[in-house]
Parts: C-alpha cells; sequence; structure tokens
C-alpha cells in the first residue's frame, strides 16, 4: 500500500550498514597466467583491500588474510599495487603493503607466507612501492620507488628502480638499483616493448599536475638491464626545457605495440585522443605521431590520479580494447588500421580505468545506473560480455534504487552544466499535494574527477527517504575536453561554486526542489566546494564537509602532501603573484560568513587534508552562534573505508538534514549541533 507521508519522512530498507558493508569496488584487475586476479574492500575488516584470484574452474577466493592490507602510498593515492606471473611453482605476486608500505613477494600454491622483498626506511614516509613490472630473466620487479629524504613531504624523490627478488634488499638499501634517474619529480612505472629492448614510463614535474602536461619517455635497456639513451619523446617537451612550456599536453598512458611502435593518450587537439608513434622519431613527435580513432570529440583517457591506470592495451590480433566516451564511458574494440570503433553490449555505462587482457579475452570494471561495479569478461572472438566475478546482487527491493537522469543545465555565461539528477523515489510513499523535495547538490572531488552515473547505495539511502540528490560534473570535471576541465583553472571557489548554486536555483524554480531545503555536500575538494558554498553564498539551508580543503595558504605552504603541494599553482594563480587571492578565496578566513548549519566529518590520519584545517575552522566558528557539530575519525586518512565510520558518517548526515530540514524520523541516532 502506498503512503502519503512528506518527503524526508519516508521509511526505507536502505540503513546504513548496508551503505557501509557495499561502499568500494574492485580494482586492479590482471591476468595470472589463465587466471584473473584482482583487488577487493573489506569495509568490515578496517577498510583493508584484499587480493582475490579466480580460477579457471570459476572458483574464488580471497588470496591474503588480514591483515595483509594490498595499497599501495605512493602519491598518497596510490596505483598498480600488484603484479604476477606464472611459474613451475605455481603464481608468483609481487604486492605494497599498506601499513609497512613494504613490497613482498609471495606463492599462494606453494609457501603462501609473504616475504619481504624491501627494506624499512625511518627518513620520513620512507620507501614506497608502485606500478610493478616482474622481470624473472632478471630476478627482479621493476617498480616506482618513492622515497623520502627528510621529515617534510615535499622532501622526497621518485625513480624506476629494480628490486631483486631473492629477498637480499630487504635490509640492504644498497641492493635496490636504480633504473632512472630523478631529474623528473614524478614518475609511472615501465612499460616493457616486446622485445624487451625498450622502456616507455611517463614523467612530470611541478607545478603542472599530470592532466596539464606530462612527457612520455623512453630508453633502450641493456643486456645487463640498465637504461641508456634516456629521452622524452612525446608529450609537454616545452617542459622539459627551463621555464616549461606556454601549453601543456598531457599524455596519460603510454603502452608498446607488437611492431614495436609506441601507442600512446594525449590532449593535444583538446580531447584525450589515442595516437601512434615510431619510438625512433625525433622528439616532435606532433609531426611523427598518428591519431587512431581522430575527431570523435571524446576521451579515451583521463585523469592520472593513480599510477598504473589503464584506459586501452593492445589484443594479440593488433586490436585494442579501449575505455571511451564524453561524460560517460564504454567498453570498446578499436581497429588502428581502419578507426573502426564497436562497443561492448551491456548495461555498463561506466567503466574504470582498469584493463587486462589474454588472447581474445579483455577484463574491466564496470558499473551502471541499475548495477554496482561488477568485473567483465569480454570474448572478442563472439563480441559477448559477460559479468565473471563480483556479480551484482541485489541486497534490496531495486524499487527503492534511484531513478536517476543526466541533464544539462544552463550556468553563468550561458555555459553547460552537466549533472545527474536523483529525484526522492520509494515505491511506498507519495508526498502530500503541493511539496516539493529537498535536495542536496553532491560536489564531487578533485576538483579533476567526475561523478559516474552508477548504482550507489549511498544515493538510495536518501532517494528512499524522500531526499533529492544532485551530482553536478561542475567546471573543472573530466570527461567532457581539456576546455571543460581547464574553466577551473584560477576560479577554483568561483566556477564549482557558481555551477553548483545554478543546478540547485535551476531545480528551485523549475519546481522540482524546495528552495527553502536545499543543502551542499562533498569530500576532499568537494568538501573545499560545500565550505566555500556556505560561506559566499545564502543559496543552502545547511552542507556536510568531509576531510576538506578550508586554508588555501597553509596547503600553498607545505600543509599537504607533494603531489598536489602546488596544485593550486593553476587553480588559484602563482602563490608569488596572487597571495591575496588565497586568503580571499579561503573559507577560514570566512568564517564569520557562514550562518547555515554544517556537519564537518574529517579523519585523523589525513595527511592530505590534514585534521589541522579543520580545527583552525572550527576555533574561527566558535562563539558565533551557528549550529555545527564535528566528527573526527581516528584510523581514517583521506577517504573513509572502516565500516563504523561509514556508518556514522551516512546517519549524521541525515541527522543534520532531519534537524535543518525540520523532518520527522525516529530511526536517526542523536546529532547533537552546538552553536
Amino acid at each position: 500500500m502506498v503512503t502519503t507521508a512528506p518527503y524526508g519522512a519516508w521509511t526505507s530498507p536502505v540503513d546504513a550498514r548496508t551503505v557501509a558493508a557495499h561502499d568500494g569496488r574492485p580494482a586492479f584487475v590482471g591476468m595470472v597466467g589463465d587466471e584473473v586476479w584482482w583487488t577487493e574492500p573489506r569495509p568490515a575488516e578496517g577498510g583493508r583491500r584484499t587480493l582475490v584470484r579466480r580460477r579457471p574452474d570459476g572458483a574464488g577466493e580471497s588470496v591474503l588474510p588480514a591483515p595483509w592490507n594490498v595499497r599501495s602510498r605512493v602519491l598518497e593515492y596510490g596505483g598498480q599495487p600488484w603484479a604476477g606471473t606464472d611459474t613451475a611453482e605455481g603464481p608468483l605476486i609481487v604486492f605494497s603493503n599498506f601499513d609497512d608500505q613494504r613490497l613482498y613477494a609471495c606463492t599462494p600454491d606453494g609457501d603462501p607466507a609473504p616475504r619481504p622483498l624491501t627494506p624499512h626506511s625511518a627518513v620520513g614516509g620512507g620507501l614506497r612501492w608502485v606500478d610493478p613490472v616482474l622481470r624473472c630473466d632478471l630476478g627482479e620487479v621493476w617498480c616506482v620507488l618513492e622515497e623520502f629524504t627528510g621529515e617534510r613531504p615535499t622532501e622526497v624523490r621518485r625513480v624506476l628502480a629494480a628490486v631483486p627478488l631473492d629477498g637480499s634488499a630487504a635490509e640492504d638499501r644498497s641492493r635496490v638499483r636504480e633504473l632512472s634517474d630523478d631529474r623528473h619529480r614524478f614518475v609511472t612505472g615501465p612499460r616493457l616493448s616486446p622485445d624487451g629492448r625498450r622502456a616507455a614510463w611517463i614523467a612530470w614535474d611541478h607545478p603542472r599536475m599530470p592532466w596539464d602536461g606530462t612527457l612520455a619517455m623512453v630508453a633502450r635497456i641493456t643486456a645487463e638491464g640498465t637504461f641508456e639513451d634516456v629521452r622524452p619523446l612525446v608529450g609537454d617537451l616545452g617542459s622539459a626545457a627551463p621555464g616549461g612550456g606556454a601549453d601543456g599536453e598531457s599524455v596519460a598512458q603510454v603502452e608498446w605495440a607488437a611492431d614495436g611502435s609506441l601507442l600512446f593518450v594525449s590532449d593535444l587537439s583538446g580531447w584525450w585522443e589515442l595516437q601512434r608513434i615510431d619510438p625512433d622519431a625525433p622528439a616532435d613527435g606532433v609531426v611523427a605521431s598518428r591519431a587512431l580513432c581522430p575527431a570523435r570529440q571524446e576521451e579515451f583517457g583521463g585523469p592520472l590520479w593513480n599510477v598504473g591506470q589503464r584506459w586501452f592495451l593492445p589484443l594479440d590480433d593488433g586490436t585494442l580494447a579501449v575505455i571511451h566516451g564524453r561524460g560517460s564511458t564504454a567498453l570498446g574494440i578499436l581497429d588502428p588500421v581502419t578507426g573502426e570503433l564497436v562497443d561492448a553490449a551491456g548495461p555498463w555505462t561506466e567503466w574504470t580505468p582498469t584493463l587486462a587482457v589474454h588472447g581474445s579475452r579483455v577484463l574491466g570494471i564496470a558499473a551502471g545506473p541499475h548495477s554496482s561495479y561488477e568485473l567483465v569478461e569480454l570474448d572478442t572472438r563472439t563480441g559477448h560480455a559477460r559479468v565473471l566475478a563480483c556479480r551484482h546482487v541485489d541486497v534490496l527491493d531495486p524499487a527503492y534504487h534511484p531513478r536517476p537522469r543526466s541533464r544539462t543545465f544552463t550556468g553563468p555565461h550561458g555555459r553547460d552544466i552537466h549533472a545527474h539528477i536523483h529525484p526522492p523515489h520509494n515505491p511506498d510513499h507519495v508526498a502530500p499535494d503541493g511539496e516539493l523535495p529537498p535536495y542536496v547538490v553532491w560536489a564531487h572531488g578533485g576538483p579533476t574527477g567526475r561523478a559516474p552515473l552508477v548504482l550507489d547505495l549511498e544515493i538510495a539511502y536518501f532517494t528512499s527517504r524522500g531526499i533529492g540528490v544532485a551530482e553536478v560534473n561542475y567546471g573543472g570535471s573530466t570527461g567532457y575536453g581539456r576546455e571543460y576541465r581547464e574553466r577551473l583553472r584560477g576560479r577554483w571557489g568561483v566556477v564549482d561554486v557558481e555551477d553548483c548554486a545554478a543546478v540547485a536555483r535551476a531545480l528551485a524554480e523549475e519546481g522540482s526542489a524546495d528552495r527553502a531545503r536545499l543543502a551542499i555536500r562533498g569530500g576532499s575538494a568537494g568538501g573545499w566546494t560545500a565550505a566555500a558554498s556556505l560561506t559566499s553564498t545564502d543559496l543552502y539551508a545547511c552542507g556536510t564537509i568531509s576531510y576538506p580543503v578550508l586554508d588555501l595558504t597553509g596547503w600553498a605552504t607545505g600543509g599537504t602532501h607533494d603531489f598536489e603541494s602546488q596544485y593550486l599553482e593553476s587553480l588559484i594563480g602563482p602563490f608569488a603573484e596572487v597571495p591575496d587571492r588565497y586568503r580571499e578565496r579561503s573559507p577560514l578566513h570566512h568564517a564569520d560568513r557562514i550562518a547555515a548549519p554544517f556537519l564537518l566529518l574529517q579523519g585523523l590520519d589525513d595527511v592530505i587534508c590534514p585534521p589541522a584545517q579543520c580545527e583552525r575552522f572550527l576555533a574561527a566558528v566558535a562563539g558565533r552562534g551557528v549550529p555545527h557539530a564535528y566528527l573526527p575519525f581516528a584510523g581514517e586518512g583521506h577517504g573513509f573505508r572502516r565500516a563504523e565510520t561509514l556508518v556514522r558518517a551516512v546517519e549524521a548526515e541525515l541527522a543534520l538534514y532531519v534537524q535543518t530540514f525540520g523532518l520527522t524520523r525516529s530511526d536517526v541516532p542523536a546529532l547533537e549541533l552546538r552553536g
């Protein structure tokens, strides 16, 4: 029976524990022989990630028991944390363990106990490893080494390094062989040519972020496994000269084709396009390279937040598996000769940048509006795609799932703003005639990120209770070309705030949302947008701010990790030239303007957005009579992973809306708001 009840008061089967239990997704898929391996989250086990294998007979098992945590901290955001190969004794696996950041090796079918390959370091953040490539012919694993040289987060160097597989470097740093020098601040792991004689990788330097400008580096590999003739081939070649280039070129991925040519993704045209180049070409690769699928005005790559992301891989028959799209992504097979591109059929609208190939098989991870992230296999011979593992299971009646629609709104100066709108939806309830629903604007992180249109039980938690959600892909988001991405350049805290407000106002003006019951929420860069919105507009009745940036000056002067330590040079402007802009934009320095109630959520182990910023913000708000709550979480870093944290966070957010919007609910734990 359908019951009439006010928006926000609807009863729902989507509880916080269900949301927490299904948080996270599989990642970093790979092949070991003819077995499929990947990592999976375990929210109930302290938020660790385990390594899972699927045997040819379909049996799946977790390889590493607690407390092993397969996750790298390189750049703090990590990346590809494991590699494996098939040997006479069964699989040989090398992985990075989160707690101590050492590399370990294990042979699950022999002695399964992991053995360390790399040493500890007491200096700063120690030694960290990511994006490994096994070289059993040399008895080594090649990967990125991130080595701290001092206590400050910016006292760090990164090189390509070779680690002995015999464990001789476990107590002896000198046994680690460095393959590259540290002329570049950032590098990805090496990609080896089919004949093993060349290596290619990506490098970049401050103040550029990898989506601003990178270099594709190449080198010859000697018989002894050393690099020679190291040089940039394509990419942001101007940045290699003093002063850098005026216009950047972002190369997001490199791979070798079977014929020895180098495949890469470049955004020189304004879109990340797939190209090919002869590695012996002179270093003016713009002329020598050739686009393989030109003029589509969509992305074949993305922002390199995690080292080792893959948007494409070559297949044995010369075709390429590619992840591509505009605002959403599809898995396709590209013929690089004809440019013909055929997409896999299926319900998936978002493919994560992780791929593996084996013969005619392509493995990827995908989700859709009605399914969570699944491990999908595409058989390129038949064109048939099937779910291989992590199959979506409806843990509640799909009738309670959100019913989203993607829309394009008009923002200031007539600019387009892309968003996913999730209206309140519950088959058991309708609202009284004439009532408009409350809406929460979700600002994604990054800010160089994007909210995908996929099933999210956290969204269902709110929509099934009668609270709408608007996910805004504000200017600066990826997936819509470089021009859209660079709208935020110098205007962070302006464009993102304006775009979120434009969507919220449009929903109210068209009669889809209650103008008096609008809220905003976000984490990380989205937390910044939420805080900046509350201190610069009176549009929102309240807001939820999670692990945010609040003080730009502090962030730009040693208050964050190395990777993003100069990100504000492009988002805000050169600190040396516009220091007043940093203060002017910071929510910390406008705490006197905030009037709406807010909830502040923070991990106490966060080194990207440290809790000190929250503490200074709270001190600035104290005594001003603004209702607020602060929930710090021990053992959590940048983004929450533990089930108990996720439960508390989502229930506290609902409790904020209950109090602010005047909702009547008896199933929400108390949240004390202090003035």
